[in-house]
């Protein structure tokens, strides 16, 4: 160990400025801004083998494992260059390949040294398809020989990907931290196993102290953000992005989370004019793309320009895999065909949403269509969509049921309405409006008031809101049916009774004047017509 140290330190007293240098590249790629780490990297990598290796994962962070492995080449005999071609047979679906190059790598360390460990480790650690009880034993071992930071965080990281390694990788992070209260690193790596527990308060204050240690590293903000949208504070979530964005290298992924905070934060024009500009750009992926043309349809439409809304949410989804647009997306779509008063294709859409979502509470989704067809007077489609309400959520307020009943009312299908202001008053029975709507369909049912099938809803609902209730001309309505009733039936004594209750809300009350006229000739005449409501 005291020789590789003393490697170490020849280094750095023979490279100089440049040995600075490779350790800002090295943050850079820590801090995942792979682009900048390149830039840095690159002049370095011809004599530096550390700022090679570090150039060779940028590339292989940024999707290029063909020139991360020409990179990597370059140095066959550093462990850390070594570790890279591990790395890269990894990342290429070949395991068998990467265990070999680093158990070799592993092997060729002395009974002192720890960093062929160390690289041997990190190869399996940050790919897939490794065995990480070996990477374990591989840091563990190399432990015993040096108290390095980087290998804390590299055992951590790997416990993290073995079942029940969350308290593991937390004592190795916290190491780290206890001895260095400026790592950053550490910090975020902390948040990040508070938050993957959904402990969110924890994650925000591990990612505080993050940036407080360094704040040039973006990872941070970027997990503030995530932390604050889970938690549902799309606001603070879209400040953190921000700043995320002003310190990554701002690649096509990075403004596509800025894009998706301006959607969830409702800055909709905003996220509207972002998502035109980064299509109009060109350096979005077909994936990427299809997201962010949903995101300006929608964008669009909460901003106002539903015609173009339209336009761009069918762009959408024409290019979106079927299995990949959720119940969510076509109840959006419907929302918009509301805006434009594109009734049925709302109804069509919302439907479509609805069915294949399972989990999600209707009640609002159905009042929202159902208030529409009301807005457009279509009576019987209203019905229908809070009959679907009511029929879901049972305990739903009581104004759902009334204008149920209502609906039906005016659809003309006096036979539902009955049904459903009968279920109305025994939900809500000490609501007035619940016997006034088993009145009103009654009396429309008994259109000649012959056979009385209002009169015990109009007396129960006369004794609840009283002769001096406000709406007169409802008064007058059950009055009205009560006086005819009684004509009919020749019951002479409530006849006058109602005729008297008619005039103290319509005193000139023609069918009161007609039913007296009547009554006063000797032959029984039959009662005039009873207006049609």
């Amino acid at each position: 160990m005291r020789r590789i140290v003393m490697i170490l330190a020849a280094s750095a007293i023979t490279l100089g400025a440049g040995a600075q240098s490779t350790s800002e590249g090295v943050k850079l790629y820590n801090y995942h801004k792979f682009k900048s780490a390149q830039a840095a990297l690159t002049p370095l990598a011809e004599k530096d083998a550390l700022a090679n290796y570090y150039l060779g994962l940028s590339y292989l962070e940024s999707g290029d494992a063909v020139t991360a492995n020409t990179t990597f080449l370059k140095f066959p005999e550093d462990p850390a260059n070594i570790s890279g071609t591990a790395r890269v047979a990894f990342v290429n679906k070949d395991a068998a390949k990467g265990m070999q190059i680093a158990k070799g790598l592993a092997a060729k360390g002395k009974k002192k040294d720890w960093v062929q460990e160390k690289y041997a480790a990190d190869a399996i650690t940050y790919t897939d398809g490794g065995d990480y009880q070996q990477a374990i034993a591989w840091y563990t071992d190399a432990l015993t020989k040096t108290d390095d930071a980087d290998i804390h965080i590299g055992l951590g990281d790997v416990y993290r990907k073995t079942s029940g390694g969350g308290g593991n990788a937390m004592n190795n992070y916290e190491h780290v931290t206890e001895k260095d209260a400026k790592n950053s690193l550490a910090f975020t790596r902390i948040g990040d196993l508070w938050y993957e527990a959904h402990n969110y308060p924890s994650a925000l204050d591990n990612y505080a102290k993050a940036k407080d240690a360094d704040a040039t590293n973006p990872l941070p903000y970027k997990e503030l953000a995530n932390a604050y949208t889970r938690s549902g504070r799309y606001q603070q979530a879209l400040e953190n992005i921000k700043k995320y964005i002003d310190l990554s290298d701002n690649t096509a992924s990075d403004k596509l989370e800025y894009l998706r905070a301006l959607y969830r934060a409702q800055s909709s024009c905003d996220a509207a004019k972002y998502a035109q500009d980064l299509l109009n750009g060109g350096t979005l992926n077909n994936e990427n793309k299809t997201e962010a043309m949903g995101i300006l349809g929608y964008s669009q439409a909460d901003c106002g320009d539903s015609v173009q809304a339209l336009k761009n949410l069918r762009s959408y989804f024409g290019m979106q895999d079927p299995k990949k647009i959720m119940s969510g997306d076509y109840i959006q779509l419907g929302r918009l065909f509301l805006k434009l008063d594109m009734l049925d294709s709302a109804g069509f859409y919302y439907t479509k949403g609805i069915s294949g979502d399972t989990a999600r509470n209707k009640t609002d989704v159905y009042r929202t269509i159902a208030d529409a067809f009301k807005a457009k007077k279509d009576y019987c489609k209203s019905a229908d969509w809070y009959d679907n309400l009511v029929k879901a959520n049972p305990e739903t307020q009581a104004g759902d049921y009334a204008w149920r009943a209502i609906m039906f009312y005016y659809c003309k299908d006096l036979n539902k309405a009955m049904a459903a202001s009968n279920e109305f008053f025994a939900k809500y029975p000490t609501q007035p409006s619940a016997p006034y709507w088993q009145a009103r369909t009654a009396a429309a049912i008994d259109s000649e008031a012959t056979t009385g099938g209002a009169v015990p809803y109009y007396i129960k609902w006369l004794d609840v809101v009283g002769p001096n209730y406000e709406k007169k001309n409802d008064l007058k309505a059950a009055y009205e049916y009560l006086m005819y009733y009684y004509y009919n039936k020749k019951d002479k004594e409530n006849v006058k009774m109602y005729i008297e209750k008619v005039r103290t809300v319509d005193p000139a009350n023609k069918a009161a004047s007609e039913i007296e006229a009547a009554d006063k000739v000797p032959a029984v005449k039959p009662a005039p017509a009873k207006p049609k409501k």
